[in-house]
């Protein structure tokens, strides 16, 4: 993992987000053959274009951990819905006989902040959800 500074012409910054976010009615949509994979590719493509960095994501059956490192231009929500958003968009069309619903996601996430210090740690349980 990089725990480098990010720089751009006028600033320079390293903020790592910790997000926590689950389908409308806690529904274990994971357990939907090839979603999990779809929405991780998703995730990963929507982040590049919007210059998000990936550091560790694992969806659990009901809920998704993302640990990403971006520009000081995004503020948390503003990633929320850009990420939450798309990959809703992409999912209902991919699987809108499975999923019926107007959304995939809930209004609500947790995200804190980590720095150098305890971004590690917080990859290592990101990535450790599944063994869980």
């Amino acid at each position: 993992m990089k725990n480098e500074y990010k720089r751009t012409n006028t600033t320079v910054s390293m903020l790592n987000y910790h997000f926590v976010f689950c389908p409308r009615y806690r529904r274990k949509i994971f357990l939907i053959d090839g979603l999990e994979e779809r929405f991780k590719e998703s995730v990963l493509q929507i982040c590049e274009q919007n210059q998000i960095e990936v550091l560790a994501m694992e969806c659990h059956v009901d809920h998704v951990h993302l640990f990403l490192s971006a520009l000081p231009k995004y503020s948390p929500a503003d990633i929320m819905r850009i990420v939450k958003g798309n990959t809703s968009r992409v999912l209902l069309s991919e699987f809108s006989d499975i999923l019926r619903s107007p959304t995939v996601w809930t209004r609500s996430y947790f995200v804190s902040t980590a720095g150098n210090v305890s971004s590690e740690t917080i990859r290592r349980y990101v990535e450790n959800q599944k063994t869980r």
